[in-house]
């Protein structure tokens, strides 16, 4: 069923768990998240990006995912993720998205705030919960930012932000980055500020963007039929799970689904050299990616939530 993340997240919040939002482009990634939350009992999020949309079509990946919310009982919401500007957070929701992320943080601090609550205005008018980003992530992945505009959410800057737009959900940048290339060292997410955040910000709910933990199994598997990925790096898992006993209630996952996605594709093609319906190959992709989505539901604690 589709419902809005506010209603998804506070549950989390309530509970001590986090929600997967995974990003979608096609109809083999929904499939995969949809069944995962059948079979593990979880809610989901599904997140779609401005890229996305160009794509698949902003009706197209609407639809699917309205039909796939009817068609299981677990919690499920539609989701622009780092929406640009008020006419692509308009448009989605007249397309049904049940909730929007406006990502200004690429403006100043009080650009920011007066985008936000003018999305803020709009969004809650049609009960449409909304996420904004405070704070810049490293790396390059959907256009989102580029690595030398980086910098980490100010906790004081975070409670009048959350204060004075009204916001539902904050992102913030506490050492995750975009894309499979975390860091040049071990990754190390900074507690610290993130616990400063959770107290000053009592308002809103915590979202945690690039923390995909680039699992070395996905990355063995397209390396050994092509792929190039030497130095990639992710998260580590005990570092997300700290983060949401922390307070973090959402955590995207784009980049695991895709390396998911690309190895499973690569190992078809080089193991079935006759294989030339999409079919045979899209399948084991998206098996491929559902194991990596009920993996993730289990680390963050969503599995079993739902009946």
């Amino acid at each position: 069923m589709l419902t809005t993340n506010n209603e998804i997240m506070s549950a989390a919040a309530m509970d001590g768990y986090a929600v997967g939002a995974f990003n979608i482009s096609n109809l083999e990634t929904l499939l995969a998240i949809a069944e995962a939350a059948v079979e593990e009992k979880s809610p989901a999020i599904i997140g779609v990006t401005p890229s996305a949309i160009r794509y698949g079509g902003l009706n197209h990946l609407a639809e699917i995912v309205k039909v796939s919310a009817k068609s299981i009982s677990q919690p499920m919401s539609l989701h622009l993720d780092h929406g640009k500007d008020v006419e692509n957070v308009r448009n989605c929701i007249d397309a049904g998205f049940t909730s929007v992320m406006i990502d200004a943080s690429h403006l100043g601090f009080e650009e920011n705030i007066a985008v936000t609550k003018e999305v803020v205005s709009l969004a809650h008018s049609r009960c449409v919960s909304v996420e904004a980003e405070l704070g810049r992530l490293m790396g390059i992945e959907e256009e989102v930012v580029e690595e030398k505009e980086a910098f980490l959410t100010d906790p004081d800057e975070a409670e009048e932000f959350v204060r004075r737009t009204g916001i539902d959900a904050l992102a913030i940048a506490i050492g995750t980055a975009h894309g499979p290339y975390k860091s040049k060292g071990e990754p190390k997410l900074d507690f610290a500020r993130l616990n400063a955040i959770k107290e000053r910000v009592k308002g809103a709910l915590i979202v945690l963007h690039g923390a995909s933990s680039v699992p070395p199994w996905i990355i063995s598997k397209a390396s050994k039929y092509g792929a190039e990925l030497s130095g990639a790096k992710g998260i580590p898992e005990k570092q997300i799970k700290k983060a949401i006993s922390l307070g973090v209630s959402k955590i995207n996952i784009d980049t695991d689904l895709r390396l998911a996605f690309t190895g499973a594709v690569r190992e078809t093609l080089a193991t079935s050299p006759k294989a030339y319906d999409p079919r045979k190959f899209l399948i084991h992709a998206k098996e491929t990616m559902k194991e990596v989505v009920k993996g993730k539901m289990q680390l963050f604690g969503s599995s079993g939530k739902t009946p």
